[in-house]
């Protein structure tokens, strides 16, 4: 499939785990761009990585260490920080947290 319906209810989510303590779902997506809703528990570690993707996203709960490109800062609800095509980056959630997630273009992997 290569779009999501236009109207995506939070009752029709298939949550998965991609790491300890951290679930997402995909909320939306075009083939131009996804948004996901990520959960994670105190300590747990989104682990650092690139891809071609642009990143943006939003903390919706709690504080997280966000680190991009070597540089670590904490971001607490209603922070956001961007992530450029190919840079290195990853987050600690310092506590109980959520992060809303957009990528351009949408990530192909997740619906897999």
């Amino acid at each position: 499939m290569t779009s999501s319906n236009l109207f995506v209810s939070a009752e029709g989510a298939n949550w998965t785990n991609p790491e300890p303590g951290v679930t997402r779902r995909i909320m939306a997506y075009l083939p131009e761009m996804m948004m996901v809703e990520v959960v994670f528990e105190k300590d747990a570690v989104g682990a650092a990585h690139s891809h071609p993707h642009i990143q943006a996203s939003y903390v919706a709960e709690g504080r997280f260490a966000v680190t991009i490109d070597g540089k670590t800062e904490i971001l607490v609800e209603g922070g956001s920080f961007i992530v450029p095509s190919n840079l290195v980056h990853g987050v600690k959630a310092l506590e109980n947290g959520r992060l809303i997630d957009t990528f351009t273009p949408h990530r192909a992997e997740f619906l897999g």
